[in-house]
């Protein structure tokens, strides 16, 4: 989570607007990820135990299966689906500062591309545009090229 020093938006009601469906997503990842870090000690019990089973897992296994299940049960409730909402919306700040800071890299290559190379975008590929397309390589000097 963010530290308090961030400026955070506030969330307006516990399920405020409707996401998309990639935002959801995102507030899932965020809700399951959650969920696991709280039955990681469970969860390593049964893996542990798991290992190298194969098919008799579901037998050998089942009394740690059913202490991770019961743990995540515990744990996978809506209000925790709202807190990870609400961290999703807390975090909006900090992704449009990426955003931002991703788009200001490459506005500042195509820039560069344009400085380095002396030619506005659209002189560059129209000069590209003009020349014959070659296939494996360089042309002999010898060779007649077909329009």
């Amino acid at each position: 989570m963010a530290d308090s020093s961030t400026p955070r938006l506030t969330v307006p009601s516990r399920n405020p607007l409707p996401l998309s469906a990639s935002q959801e997503t995102q507030v899932r990842d965020i809700y399951y990820a959650r969920v696991r870090k709280s039955c990681a000690e469970e969860i390593k019990a049964f893996a542990e135990c798991a290992k190298g089973k194969g098919l008799a897992v579901t037998f050998s296994c089942r009394a740690p299966h059913r202490v991770m299940n019961s743990c995540m049960k515990e744990h996978a409730t809506q209000a925790e689906y709202d807190a990870a909402r609400e961290e999703w919306f807390a975090l909006r700040l900090e992704r449009q500062r990426a955003r931002e800071a991703k788009n200001k890299v490459a506005d500042a290559q195509k820039e560069f591309l344009r400085e380095w190379w002396g030619l506005p975008e659209s002189e560059r590929d129209a000069k590209k545009a003009s020349q014959p397309e070659r296939v494996g390589g360089m042309p002999s000097k010898d060779r007649v090229v077909k329009n």
